[in-house]
């Protein structure tokens, strides 16, 4: 913290606290309780139960689950594969090639997610690529919206690499080839679990271009979430919730423990 003075570091925490519990915590709390109430009519919810998580873990809520997670794998080591090549690619370009490049890659999340998902409908409901109403159509949606993320995170490391340790290697007479996977890669190595576990949590929560794609066969967690609200199932919808949140968490604590060895290596 660079605030040295203890009142003014009270202070700061304070600020933190107010902004913190109403933006953030409350509505985590609120989803929390709800999960084990089974009415709420007071500020407190009441007859509490842990009926609605034995139907989030199971049937057709872990069917989604899995589904959520096969998705969110899938799109982001495809996103994180097309993100660094295109990274490594525009770093040998010129600036203003560099620009466009960047700017090709942002553009899925400068447009609304729907529009992605339209245009993913579009492009993929007629041959030769006839992926409507398949697994693949989703997966293509979720890696465009995220490789944005992978591209953007990896390009600011390699501006930040020492260029010394590839042109020692060049130096000793390494290949090209070999100062890229021995050398190059390494040393992303944090910056492209940190990618990863981004892309992973952002396609765990992707709603509005899934609700356009999704077949009947392959029903992501956030569209069930949706489906248990919208009838009014909003505390089998809360605990549903509840386990997104707790596998996403899971996974982003086993991507953070390789970023944490990846930095020491």
């Amino acid at each position: 913290m660079l605030v040295h003075s203890r009142k003014a570091k009270w202070a700061v925490w304070a600020v933190f606290l107010l902004l913190f519990l109403p933006l953030f915590a409350l509505p985590l709390l609120v989803v929390l309780g709800a999960s084990f109430a089974t009415h709420w009519s007071g500020v407190l919810p009441s007859g509490l139960t842990t009926a609605h998580y034995r139907s989030a873990t199971r049937g057709e809520a872990l069917q989604a689950l899995t589904t959520s997670l096969v998705t969110a794998v899938t799109a982001s080591l495809l996103a994180l594969a097309t993100g660094t090549w295109a990274a490594l690619a525009g770093a040998a370009l010129k600036k203003r090639h560099r620009r466009v490049l960047d700017a090709l890659f942002v553009l899925p999340v400068a447009v609304p997610s729907v529009v992605v998902g339209l245009s993913v409908l579009v492009a993929f409901s007629q041959p030769p690529l006839l992926l409507n109403g398949t697994r693949w159509i989703v997966i293509i949606a979720h890696t465009v919206l995220v490789t944005a993320f992978a591209h953007q995170s990896v390009s600011a490391a390699i501006t930040r690499l020492d260029p010394a340790y590839e042109q020692a290697a060049a130096s000793l007479g390494a290949r090209p080839a070999y100062v890229l996977w021995r050398v190059r890669l390494p040393l992303l190595l944090p910056s492209l679990t940190a990618a990863a576990g981004l892309c992973f949590a952002l396609s765990m929560g992707e709603l509005s271009a899934t609700m356009m794609l999704y077949p009947p066969d392959w029903t992501p967690l956030p569209v069930l979430i949706y489906a248990a609200t919208d009838r009014g199932a909003l505390f089998t919808g809360s605990a549903v919730a509840v386990v997104l949140m707790a596998a996403t968490l899971l996974v982003l604590f086993v991507v953070s423990r390789v970023r944490t060895r990846a930095s020491y290596r």
